[in-house]
């Protein structure tokens, strides 16, 4: 080898041209093992080819381009920096990942993807998040009363106190449980999004059901009251007038004052300002319609023809 210098050098750029890839990997490899000791090694080069370093700096500043983009990008985010702070927002935060780390992150999810129980795992999750999920869209309530009556027998026996919500999805989990075939995949994170996904079913399972019985009380309001409704719907436009205030349609102040009447009558502690929304076009052709009825039955027969009604 010291006879042969160049020729020894030769043989090392054949072999890294050839196994390009295997010799990166082995030096990723080495560098992942030990990530202080590559830092170490990167600092000392720097040190000792100082000139080399800021040839290479000079190389790359030589395209005008790929400068100037640089230099733009750090001054968006100085001048992002100072908007936030001007607008008392904390400043952005980037987690720089390094190398190594997406190195480590692609060996985790090609071991985790390539494993052959991996399906099985997918498969008792989706299982199990399935049953929870009608299990409780189909005893949510019976189970609610249990929990709740559990917790105040709890507090009579001066036991430390309980969440109900937590103590029916325990006892779901439980029942799904002991009823699966197979449940060794399953983490706890796994039932953790189960439960966080049977919570937003039911959910809006219970929105929706409070949205069909406000509008049926809404509609059973109209009918008994619709009478007096009109003469309260004229007293506030009066009111209105009185105070200064423009009028309101009749069949909207009375689709109002149907929906604050009706909303006392059934929970809407779930429904959305959208719901309401809807739920007061709804009810504004329903207003309508009786309104129409009182003076015509020809022209309620119209009025059932129109699109906002035929919506209903």
């Amino acid at each position: 080898m010291e006879d042969n210098r160049d020729k020894v050098r030769e043989y090392y750029r054949r072999y890294h041209a050839t196994h390009r890839d295997e010799v990166n990997a082995r030096a990723a490899a080495r560098r992942d093992a030990d990530p202080e000791k590559a830092k170490r090694a990167r600092k000392q080069w720097a040190d000792r080819n100082k000139d080399r370093l800021a040839e290479l700096q000079r190389e790359y500043r030589r395209d005008p381009e790929k400068y100037r983009a640089v230099l733009d990008a750090n001054s968006a985010a100085k001048r992002l920096a100072r908007r936030l702070e001007r607008a008392g927002l904390p400043p952005k935060r980037v987690h720089r990942s390094t190398a190594a780390d997406r190195r480590a992150n692609d060996r985790a999810a090609e071991g985790y993807f390539v494993s052959p129980d991996t399906s099985e795992r997918v498969r008792q999750v989706t299982e199990f998040t399935e049953a929870l999920t009608a299990h409780v869209l189909k005893n949510g309530a019976r189970m609610r009363e249990f929990a709740e009556a559990y917790v105040v027998t709890r507090e009579r026996m001066g036991l430390p106190t309980m969440d109900a919500e937590k103590v029916v999805y325990a006892r779901a989990v439980e029942f799904v449980t002991d009823r699966m075939r197979r449940v060794d995949h399953v983490t706890s994170r796994d039932v953790a999004a189960a439960v966080r996904s049977a919570k937003a079913t039911y959910a809006d399972h219970e929105r929706r059901q409070q949205y069909v019985a406000l509008g049926e009380a809404v509609k059973a309001y109209l009918r008994r009251h619709h009478a007096g409704l009109s003469a309260r719907a004229v007293a506030v436009n009066r009111a209105r007038v009185q105070a200064g205030q423009p009028r309101t349609p009749v069949g909207m102040t009375i689709a109002r004052i149907a929906i604050a009447e009706a909303s006392r009558q059934v929970p809407v502690d779930r429904l959305r300002a959208g719901d309401l929304r809807s739920l007061g076009d709804h009810a504004l052709g329903w207003s309508e319609l009786l309104i129409a009825s009182a003076y015509d039955p020809a022209t309620c027969t119209a009025a059932r023809s129109r699109s906002h009604v035929q919506r209903l």
